[in-house]
């Protein structure tokens, strides 16, 4: 649908939100009034500036992060994403919180999630691969109408990486300063973003070789989308007088200010 060839141009922005808004639209009464998405409220309305004024890490999964201390993070606020558990064995402690929004990961991963005994936030959509139970609280994320949202109770745009969904409920949880570690923002295998690919060997783009290891279904990155997320978050935390930090090992991502690892500590 090319919306510039009948909207005049002053009008063209908020036809473009109509239009996103209509896509999304028809899922949100099953997803605001299932009792899931209810109990799901009611965490979160829990978890809301829980941490105000803490900092926080939060953990990308890019090969910088064999090359981290990460032992220096335990008993600190931290949110680990997708299959950061590989890591838990390694490390002896596991991430105060785990988040996971991509479809081919939460079905290929369920049985994994499912024996992992901690605060676990996941997309709505992976209601189809786990239940609700007493770790596991379900976010409204979806793919359209870009946006930062300060409270997770609300619609979450996913930004093409579960990063930005992380950088929203860290947002909520009130965190005062986010340190990323691990977002490496540079993948080995190229291709066409978003594309679904099979890999075919040990994984060069992660920091455990099995993290997608042969057979596993993935997507590839939408780098120049989740930079126009980082952005927004940015702003949404400057605004705020929060801010995030990028303290990534030789990590390609620009978009923060850069802070030694070390210097945290």
């Amino acid at each position: 649908m090319t919306l510039a060839r009948w909207i005049p141009p002053p009008l063209l922005p908020l036809a473009r939100r109509a239009y996103q808004t209509a896509q999304w639209l028809p899922q949100w009464p099953s997803a605001a009034w299932h009792p899931w998405r209810v109990v799901s409220k009611r965490r979160l309305a829990r978890w809301r500036d829980v941490h105000r004024g803490q900092r926080c890490f939060v953990l990308g999964n890019g090969p910088s992060l064999r090359h981290t201390d990460i032992g220096k993070l335990r008993g600190k606020i931290t949110f680990g994403m997708n299959r950061v558990y590989l890591a838990f064995p390694t490390w002896g402690f596991h991430t105060t919180y785990l988040v996971s929004v991509n479809d081919l990961v939460i079905e290929q991963c369920a049985d994994d999630f499912r024996q992992l005994a901690m605060p676990k936030f996941f997309t709505w959509r992976a209601r189809r691969w786990l239940p609700l139970d007493e770790h596991t609280t379900f976010l409204f994320t979806t793919y359209m109408a870009p946006r930062f949202a300060t409270d997770a109770r609300g619609r979450l745009w996913e930004g093409a990486t579960v990063t930005y969904v992380t950088l929203q409920l860290a947002y909520h949880m009130g965190c005062q300063e986010v340190i990323l570690l691990g977002v490496d923002h540079n993948f080995a295998t190229k291709g066409q973003a978003n594309q679904t690919v099979v890999s075919d060997g040990a994984d060069p783009n992660h920091f455990h070789p099995d993290y997608f290891g042969r057979g596993f279904r993935w997507q590839l990155p939408d780098l120049e989308t989740s930079e126009i997320a980082y952005r927004m978050a940015r702003e949404a935390y400057a605004r705020a007088g929060r801010r995030i930090v990028d303290a990534t090992i030789g990590g390609k991502l620009t978009v923060f200010p850069k802070v030694d690892f070390e210097s945290l500590f």
